[in-house]
């Protein structure tokens, strides 16, 4: 009988309750902050880190997951007779962590050729971040529970790349500015003039694909391109930050429009909220599939 684990990083956003129910081992990025560091998930809830984004005069930066700690990651689960691995990484364009995997995969089977025929480790690279690959995790970890194979697995979660969909719009530009995502004078006039953008994660890079005027127009917006995009009768995911009231404006139109509620609401973690900030809704659903 095959023994898979399931493993991700701390920018998927999974909520602790269902990490530990599911048995799935997430990696916590460094989080520097100023002169001290520590570490997502462990040192701090979203809304802590809220809070030490408001506090800090310069955004908090992120480490990489490195390679010595994927290989005593591999080390680990072998000494446990993993038979399969199955690691699902932040967005390779932003971080060298799916790399680092990479590398420790190499090494480590060139320590203990043996483990070839033992234990298979397989990498895939999310293209994206948040319960954009949170979610699949999540499944994934419920499908090895079920005995599926690792084959089907990776299918499962290839499939579900290609076809997703994550969307959200910052109700404050002082972290896009700060995180350069737009240029100062481009936050400045959209300011003034009420403007937010609508940000969407295609093949691993943010892109704006609209700005609409006020906070009242984000709910409408994303709600038209989910009714344009969103395969009928699929998940979900309702992402939210510190601002309680635009999330359950959320969750009201699209279970009116879509005829169920989402199977999950998630507050953004670091990934996010250091280059959107915290004042932020968004939506995680499937489309088609993308060429």
């Amino acid at each position: 009988m095959r023994k898979i684990q399931i493993v991700t990083d701390s920018a998927c956003d999974i909520p602790k309750e269902l990490e530990e129910r599911h048995h799935i081992r997430i990696l916590s990025f460094p989080i520097i902050v100023g002169e001290e560091s520590f570490l997502e998930r462990r040192d701090f809830t979203p809304d802590e880190f809220y809070q030490i984004l408001e506090s800090t005069p310069r955004i908090p930066s992120t480490a990489q997951y490195t390679t010595m700690q994927f290989e005593e990651l591999y080390e680990e689960l072998y000494a446990a007779d993993c038979t399969d691995v199955i690691y699902v990484s932040i967005n390779a364009k932003a971080s060298s962590t799916n790399g680092n995997a990479h590398l420790a995969k190499d090494s480590f089977y060139e320590a203990h050729p043996e483990a070839k025929e033992k234990m298979d480790i397989y990498i895939v690279d999310s293209k994206t971040y948040s319960l954009g690959y949170g979610y699949p995790v999540i499944e994934a970890a419920k499908k090895a529970e079920k005995g599926a194979k690792p084959q089907e697995i990776i299918s499962y979660l290839e499939d579900w790349f290609r076809c997703c969909r994550v969307v959200f719009a910052p109700y404050s530009l002082e972290f896009v500015k700060k995180s350069g995502r737009v240029s100062c004078a481009a936050a400045f006039v959209g300011e003034l003039m009420g403007l937010k953008p609508i940000i969407e994660f295609i093949n691993g890079e943010a892109v704006t694909i609209g700005k609409v005027r006020g906070d009242k127009a984000v709910v409408p917006a994303l709600l038209k391109k989910m009714q344009a995009e969103m395969i009928p009768h699929t998940p979900y995911i309702i992402l939210e930050g510190s601002e309680p009231s635009y999330p359950d404006t959320m969750e009201a139109e699209t279970e009116k429009a879509f005829g169920v509620p989402p199977v999950m609401r998630v507050k953004i973690g670091a990934a996010i909220s250091l280059n959107a900030g915290h004042k932020i809704l968004g939506v995680v659903y499937k489309g088609r599939p993308r060429e």
